[in-house]
């Protein structure tokens, strides 16, 4: 059976950033927790479901996808100056997890939530970047096949029934920071910011 839409999907891979000179490694994947998708559903990047299309169990990938084709470049108007007693807790302390380099997630005024990192926290704000990490990135994406078939209604219903997992298109339904723990990465194949 080949990749196709609505065809239930695993992989294994490794995905590089930078040049064949100097790529770093920033996310990879396991046999015991591939990523999982259905093909066609948008759960994924358009052009990594477009290179995946008509592969097979066991077939290989090596391609890259241009930054215009994944998260675009880093847009100026996604770095955000947010007042800093947003971020106070109940003793109006500055929270132990608004710290530089974190990623927070934060609701829109349509209650979406989106993550921001923490460039600098000021005397009065916070500066969040909203820019996806991977933003102004090539992506190399090494990897192979491991699991092609029509995609059940349980398998459905588990990505898109409303569960309240990290939404990072790994197939795994895990809590706020566990993403890194078997290699997901915070959703960097996932297709929206």
């Amino acid at each position: 059976m080949t990749i196709a839409p609505n065809k239930f999907v695993a992989c294994q891979y490794e995905l590089y950033v930078g040049n064949e000179n100097e790529r770093t490694l920033m996310e990879e994947t396991t046999p015991d927790r591939p990523l999982e998708y259905i093909q066609g559903m948008g759960m994924m990047l358009p052009a990594f479901e477009k290179q995946l299309l008509g592969l097979k169990v066991g077939d290989k990938f090596d391609f890259v996808l241009k930054c215009e084709d994944a998260y675009g470049q880093p847009e100026a108007e996604a770095v955000q100056a947010l007042p800093r007693e947003i971020f106070l807790d109940a003793s109006g302390q500055l929270d132990e997890l608004v710290v530089e380099g974190a990623t927070l997630p934060m609701h829109t005024p349509d209650g979406q939530v989106v993550r921001g990192s923490v460039v600098e926290i000021k005397e009065d704000v916070v500066v969040l970047d909203f820019n996806h990490p991977l933003a102004g990135e090539d992506l190399h994406f090494i990897g192979s096949i491991s699991e092609v078939h029509e995609a059940t209604a349980e398998e459905i219903e588990q990505f898109f029934g409303g569960h309240d997992g990290c939404g990072c298109g790994c197939g795994h339904d895990h809590e706020e920071g566990e993403e890194k723990q078997h290699g997901c990465g915070g959703g960097c194949s996932c297709s929206g910011h």
